[in-house]
């Protein structure tokens, strides 16, 4: 059985890591005005990807080296000098010194996720026979940047245009897969899987309003972890609000937490 720990926690901070360096790469690639760029600092993964990004934050500060002044001074400086709030997911294995060194500069919590995690296993048995659920091919972005964005921006239709751009970002993003399920073939959901050193990261997915209820978001998930298992990864991994609903639909998936993470902002 696998326990939390620091090892666990290094393992799935640096694939949340890793999966928004990649995100910030092919943000640069595709818009390079954008300024998107990241460094590495105490071991922890600094992410700028745009001002209002939720990306534009570090990852793994205090788990991989101890967390010192000198480094807080030089990623603050990083993230001041694009004008980018100071943003840090610290996992509890951080410590109580890195908190109390947090606190002591100003710093005060702002949001409260579980990562959850499980073992991966490869599902067993088939779809319902009007159920597909693929990797996308060659010219396929569009299409699923498109159910992605409808899906998300059902009840929020201002952030249509917003949604089609991370659409796009994601899929050039590498270390990334693309899955598109479909309902009698026409596509109806989208979601994606982001791949590191065994660690299969999963990423929410958006079905279109008229074909909810459909069991698209089981198939897609089911479909992600044999992808995942196929593939060498033998973990699993998820973040969501504590307490929420993907919190609680996670875990009927067999998902466990492997500890409460809090996201620490610099007030000036």
């Amino acid at each position: 059985m696998l326990f939390s720990g620091l090892e666990l926690s290094r393992r799935l901070e640096r694939a949340e890591g890793h999966a928004c360096v990649q995100f910030a790469e092919a943000r640069q690639r595709l818009f390079p005005a954008s300024g998107a760029e990241w460094m590495e600092c105490a071991g922890a993964q600094v992410v700028f990807d745009g001002v209002d990004s939720p990306i534009t934050q570090s990852f793994g500060l205090g788990i991989f080296e101890a967390m010192t002044a000198g480094a807080l001074d030089e990623i603050e400086r990083f993230f001041y000098d694009r004008g980018a709030p100071v943003l840090h997911e610290v996992s509890p294995l951080a410590g109580v010194p890195a908190v109390d060194l947090l606190c002591s500069r100003s710093y005060r919590p702002i949001e409260i996720s579980n990562v959850v995690y499980q073992p991966l296993t490869r599902p067993a048995g088939e779809e319902a026979r009007d159920i597909t659920v693929r990797v996308i091919g060659p010219g396929e972005a569009p299409v699923w940047g498109d159910v992605s964005a409808r899906g998300w921006a059902h009840e929020h239709p201002e952030f249509m245009d917003f949604l089609l751009e991370a659409g796009a970002i994601c899929t050039a993003r590498e270390d990334s897969v693309c899955f598109l399920g479909e309902v009698g073939g026409k596509p109806g959901a989208a979601s994606l899987l982001c791949l590191h050193e065994g660690v299969a990261l999963f990423g929410g997915s958006s079905t279109v309003p008229e074909l909810r209820r459909h069991g698209l978001h089981g198939a897609l998930l089911r479909e992600r972890m044999r992808y995942a298992f196929d593939h060498g990864c033998d973990l699993a991994m998820m973040v969501a609000e504590a307490g929420s609903n993907s919190q609680r639909n996670a875990e009927r998936e067999g998902f466990r937490v492997a500890y409460t993470r809090t996201k620490w902002k610099l007030w000036s």
